[in-house]
């Protein structure tokens, strides 16, 4: 018989892709972050963002890396073009206990160093986001149009 089985081959080879199907999911997340949740639709994925993290505490880490907070607009004006000469997407992940000042804030910072294109990342939702009642007559006073 001069053939060679290759069932035992393509049964490692199913193996090894089931492994790495369980655990690309839970590599994208390198800082613990607890996400607000969202009903908006998934966008599609750019081959390699700069991704932003803001804990519960505060602390911001650019790429994974912890970044001191005077530090952070020296660390985004240093980082490369992409391809195509501008500024790469960032994909921002913040703490949903954060205060809004503080995402703003950063959210400024990656403006002011030029990157325009900037993902807010949420969890998903399920069902509708409950609003707080005492949010609910603010938010109606101002959804008028021209405002």
């Amino acid at each position: 018989m001069a053939e060679i089985n290759v069932t035992p081959l393509v049964d490692v080879m199913l193996v090894l892709l089931v492994i790495f199907m369980v655990t690309a999911p839970l590599l994208k997340a390198g800082v613990p972050v607890e996400l607000p949740d969202s009903r908006a639709k998934a966008l599609a994925e750019a081959a390699h963002p700069v991704t932003l993290a803001m804990t519960r505490d505060g602390a911001v880490y650019l790429d994974d890396v912890p970044v001191a907070s005077g530090e952070l607009a020296a660390r985004l004006t240093a980082l490369p073009p992409g391809a195509d000469g501008k500024p790469m997407p960032v994909t921002l992940r913040a703490d949903k206990a954060l205060d809004y000042g503080r995402v703003i804030a950063v959210m400024g910072e990656l403006n002011r160093a030029g990157f325009t294109s900037i993902t807010l990342v949420t969890g998903a939702a399920t069902a509708e986001p409950q609003i707080e009642p005492a949010l609910e007559p603010a938010l109606t006073a101002g959804s008028g149009a021209g405002q």
